[in-house]
């Protein structure tokens, strides 16, 4: 008797569930030490009911498995009313006995110990006996004893298990303090872009105002040299500097529209046509041949004219000047209605709506991850010294901001790089 409890107590540790321990204390404790049968009942959440869950001897010849096991509510039989009343009982002849609930082999005697665990009924332990008063003091130590030393694994399970939920618990709401903290530093990041360019604009805004009555000053005196220079050579001066001031000028414009200081006459048109109108007027210039992936039934958008055509232009040339001779440029428009449950596809700046959106999209050398953050800023480029002013995509951005939509980019290294306009789309049926 001592090595099968002195075998139990070590096994304890490396039992691992309610259901092995169950199964291990009906088959390897009770079964050896000297009683002809065993049944564990499980006590549900309640406190009401308790269901078998393991048994050993002639009762349960299915090894693991119990076939249509026997529910018992507490109070009912000499099981129940030990669950009910905590306390173990021996009876020694249930032939006497009226709470006697009989099994497919009756038997002539029974005793039954209570399970507790953290103050609650988790089981109860039982045996019986088909010889009259089987059994006594001896037998009611041993299985209190068994029944002890299951209680308390009982407990240790159960603090395992709490121990595991608080973990994950943890693990949970460390995932949300990341994401939060991510989201934090996201919108603290668009926070300070959007006073950058608040700030950039400001600056830009007022440079341009100051630098377009210098320049108007410049061309002013320019014509009136024109009139006065009669030799060809001082004609051709005064033509390099008026071309220098047209070129002055549309800095100062580029500046404006980034500012969102341009004034615009925004139309209502079919953003199709405009696209197919400027292709084919542009063919010459743009030297290849642009991919248009228009969609059918597009809503019209009220934007100006102008303004359009020049954002155009200033995407299709950076989209050609980054592809080689052979690759391909694609303007493709579409549909787009943004809705809350999808707005994380959606810029963050962008109001839940109708927007019809325009894609340009090269297949060129892509924009490097550190330049992506910076590519909308005033005078950035990444060009040479004389090839570029760094205004283009500025410009694009102020215009298409002034205009109430905006735009992105996504952009890989050696993939290519993809520009969204979303323009809001005309809603009142009467401007179209």
């Amino acid at each position: 008797m001592l090595r099968t409890l002195n075998t139990f107590a070590v096994d304890l540790m490396s039992i691992p569930c309610v259901e092995d321990l169950f199964w291990y204390v009906a088959q390897n404790v009770v079964g050896k030490l000297g009683f002809v049968d065993c049944v564990i009942y499980q006590a549900n959440d309640a406190q009401s009911d308790l269901t078998q869950v393991a048994a050993w001897g002639e009762k349960n010849p299915y090894g693991r498995n119990i076939i249509n096991p026997l529910v018992i509510p507490f109070g009912r039989g000499i099981t129940g009313q030990v669950a009910q009343s905590r306390k173990p009982i021996i009876v020694d002849d249930l032939l006497n006995g009226v709470d006697y609930i009989a099994d497919t082999e009756p038997a002539r005697s029974e005793i039954c110990v209570p399970l507790i665990c953290a103050g609650r009924i988790a089981g109860v332990i039982d045996s019986e006996h088909p010889d009259f008063a089987a059994f006594g003091e001896p037998e009611l130590e041993i299985l209190s004893t068994v029944a002890a030393m299951t209680s308390a694994k009982l407990e240790l399970l159960a603090e395992t298990e709490r121990s595991q939920r608080r973990y994950e618990d943890l693990v949970i709401a460390h995932t949300q303090l990341t994401r939060e903290t991510k989201n934090r530093k996201a919108l603290e990041a668009k926070l300070f872009e959007a006073r950058k360019q608040d700030a950039i604009g400001r600056l830009a805004g007022r440079f341009a105002h100051e630098f377009n009555n210098l320049l108007t000053v410049i061309a002013g005196n320019i014509e009136l040299l024109e009139l006065d220079a009669p030799d060809v050579g001082a004609q051709d001066s005064l033509q390099d500097a008026r071309s220098a001031s047209e070129r002055g000028a549309q800095l100062i414009r580029d500046m404006l529209a980034f500012a969102q200081r341009t004034r615009l006459v925004p139309e209502t048109l079919d953003l199709n046509g405009a696209v197919s109108g400027f292709c084919q007027d542009s063919e010459r210039l743009l030297s290849r041949q642009v991919e248009q992936n228009l969609a059918r039934d597009l809503w019209p958008i009220s934007v100006d004219p102008a303004a359009l055509e020049n954002m155009l232009l200033a995407l299709t040339l950076n989209g050609i000047e980054a592809m080689p001779e052979d690759g391909t440029l694609t303007i493709t428009t579409q549909n787009i209605f943004h809705t809350l449950a999808k707005g994380q596809h959606f810029p963050a700046d962008l109001t839940p709506g109708r927007y019809v959106r325009l894609s340009v999209t090269d297949h060129g050398n892509g924009i490097a991850a550190e330049h992506l953050t910076q590519i909308f800023d005033p005078f950035f480029t990444t060009k040479t010294v004389g090839e570029g002013t760094g205004l283009g995509l500025s410009m694009v951005m102020g215009v298409m901001r002034q205009s109430g939509g905006t735009v992105t980019v996504h952009s890989e290294v050696s993939q290519g790089s993809t520009f969204d306009l979303y323009f809001p789309a005309v809603t009142d049926a009467a401007q179209w």
